[in-house]
């Protein structure tokens, strides 16, 4: 495993487990799943990953709990992250869900502390405030927001007082707004970028294709598994498997690969197996040539999928059946 090279109280994993599917039946793994979950955390630990990220909103509270049992004595040990769903993030409320999580989680100290959504009309001012009492008595170590622009995020650093460690977004070979500024600024100022669906909810896993669409409610809703979206992206993933053969890898590892290439991006891919896991992992051993990044930054480039309002038709006719 490697680790992000910053100056931090615990080492930081560029692979991370992301755990929205714990206890989420949304994701359709059934409740069997909630067995499996604690054997991929302790291969996860087993593997040198000490990064794992919840949410209090995922399974409404379920995961922080299924999480928090399986790392059992090990979550001392670990960067235990979390989020606060902020439907009122005033410091008050900030503080009180702090505690929650952390008694779901089962840790005296939250490690990473995240606002899930920048919240349109309560200012990071307040939110920032609680943190900082949070961080104050003890019960937070670092601040982390997730889905900021590159001004909220920095204001919040100013809010706070203090470095706002991460921002957790939407980051993938086909997702790459954060190249733009996001990630320039985690590279200048010393911030990590935790990018969340990194393999764009499996798309780039080469599963799948016009005649096998994913199964399971989270897929569906996903404008990139319109069955024209799948046809389009043939060329990426050939691309993706090309450069697979040539280090003994999977499409998914390659994938993975591109975006740990930047030294201030840590992945959290979830895993629906311990075998998932252990393919996540070893993908942050893997360095990517020259020529094999620019072929998959040009395969990237070349993919047009239909997404937004004009997704929004064919999604439909596809719910139902036309």
């Amino acid at each position: 495993m490697r680790y992000v090279r910053l100056d931090t109280p615990k080492p930081i994993s560029k692979i991370g487990l992301g755990t929205w599917q714990f206890g989420s039946k949304e994701w359709g793994y059934g409740p069997e799943y909630e067995r499996r979950a604690a054997e991929i955390v302790r291969r996860a630990l087993d593997l040198g990953v000490t990064l794992f990220d919840t949410a209090e909103l995922y399974g409404f509270g379920r995961s922080e709990r299924i999480l928090g049992a399986a790392l059992g004595d090990d979550r001392a040990k670990v960067v235990v992250a979390t989020k606060i769903f902020p439907l009122l993030p005033v410091a008050p409320v900030v503080q009180q869900r702090a505690v929650a999580s952390a008694a779901r989680l089962g840790v005296d100290g939250i490690d990473l502390y995240q606002v899930h959504q920048a919240n349109p009309v309560v200012a990071d001012t307040t939110t920032m405030r609680g943190m900082r009492s949070l961080q104050d008595v003890g019960l937070v170590g670092e601040v982390g927001v997730s889905n900021y622009g590159l001004r909220r995020w920095r204001f919040a650093e100013a809010a706070l007082g203090r470095r706002v460690l991460s921002n957790q977004v939407r980051y993938s070979m086909i997702d790459r707004g954060p190249e733009e500024d996001l990630i320039p600024y985690a590279e200048q100022a010393g911030r990590i970028v935790i990018a969340y669906s990194p393999l764009a909810q499996g798309f780039l896993s080469g599963r799948y294709d016009a005649t096998n669409p994913p199964a399971g409610a989270v897929r569906r809703a996903n404008p990139y598994f319109l069955p024209e979206n799948l046809e389009r992206g043939t060329a990426l993933i050939a691309t993706l498997r090309e450069v697979a053969d040539a280090h003994d890898a999977t499409p998914s590892q390659i994938a993975l690969a591109y975006v740990l290439r930047h030294p201030n991006v840590v992945a959290i891919p979830g895993a629906s197996g311990v075998e998932q896991m252990e393919r996540n992992a070893a993908a942050a051993e893997i360095d990517l040539a020259d020529d094999e990044y620019a072929a998959l930054v040009a395969a990237a480039h070349a993919f047009r999928p239909v997404t937004g309002l004009a997704a929004v038709p064919r999604m439909v006719r596809g719910r139902l059946g036309g």
